[in-house]
């Protein structure tokens, strides 16, 4: 009775907990803050297609554009995995949507199956199920994370190649006799890769907004999460003002990206080598013991 009391105790306080949170009594300075940025993040998005949609993505859209309402009224701003999706291109809403959606399923899913435990004459106490329930919900609400933080860290490792070889690209166009902003968009247009078409249209979108060219990649760095860039917005920005040879400048800092890369590389090969040779040791050893467990056994019988 007495833990009964305290599971009820412990319960109610994570109820009204999880209330407080989602219904603050009123708006904090973050909250008003993530708001105005949502409103502007919404005013500089692209319009969306012409076109009839289909009913099913219309009110998709609606849920995952709620969703983010309420995200951004309690000033959730969830920086590290907007930063996952935009160097995955893939929308804040559409992420919202899909992780609601999963625990739910998860949710009403799990008693359905325990339900059907109960038929078959399996009976279990009522808090198993509705700790498993629970659990299943939250864990499918967690996936759509993991796996895009999967994805991104796959993206951003591929991203950094690409910016190492676009500095080295760079750093040829000036040495042409291209100045910094053409030799910028010059080293851009020579391939249709997603990171170079990336970087390619943040240099237009600054050439048409006025600012300079520098800033728009210190700004995708930012955005996407790489440090590379926003390092290189800033070196750019000193160069360019004090007239510094940014060609060499720029050599060298591709040439310590790919360092970097080596040694990462590296350090996973080794880590590949080590967990083989665990493998291969419990391996021998499950094999050994194959071997001695028919003589063991003789000697036992004796």
């Amino acid at each position: 009775m007495i833990l009964i009391v305290l599971l009820g105790g412990v319960i109610g306080i994570g109820i009204f907990l999880v209330f407080y949170a989602l219904f603050p009594p009123r708006s904090s300075a973050a909250g008003t803050v993530a708001q105005i940025d949502a409103l502007r993040e919404r005013a500089q998005a692209v319009a969306p297609q012409a076109g009839q949609k289909a009913p099913a993505e219309d009110f998709k859209e609606q849920l995952g554009a709620w969703i983010a309402d309420f995200y951004a009224k309690r000033g959730w701003q969830q920086r590290s995995i907007r930063s996952d999706l935009s160097i995955l291109e893939r929308s804040w809403e559409t992420f919202l949507v899909s992780k609601i959606g999963l625990a739910a399923l998860g949710f009403f899913a799990t008693p359905v199956i325990f339900s059907l435990f109960w038929v078959l004459g399996l009976h279990l106490n009522i808090l198993i199920p509705v700790w498993v329930t629970l659990l299943a919900a939250g864990g499918c609400f967690m996936l759509p994370d993991l796996e895009v933080r999967t994805d991104a860290k796959e993206r951003r490792e591929d991203f950094r190649r690409v910016v190492a070889a676009y500095l080295d690209l760079v750093s040829m166009n000036l040495a042409g006799g291209r100045g910094l902003p053409e030799a910028l968009m010059a080293a851009a247009e020579l391939s249709d890769s997603p990171a170079i078409r990336r970087i390619r249209f943040s240099l237009a979108d600054a050439r048409l907004s006025g600012q300079t060219q520098w800033t728009a990649l210190r700004v995708l760095g930012e955005q996407i999460g790489i440090e590379e860039l926003q390092d290189l917005g800033f070196a750019l920005a000193l160069v360019a003002d004090d007239g510094a040879k940014i060609r060499q400048s720029l050599s060298s800092r591709a040439e310590t990206m790919r360092r970097r890369e080596l040694a990462e590389l590296e350090g996973k090969a080794g880590a590949k080598s080590q967990s083989m040779l665990v493998a291969q040791m419990l391996l021998c050893a499950a094999f050994l013991l194959f071997l001695m467990y028919p003589a063991v056994m003789q000697i036992k019988s004796f």
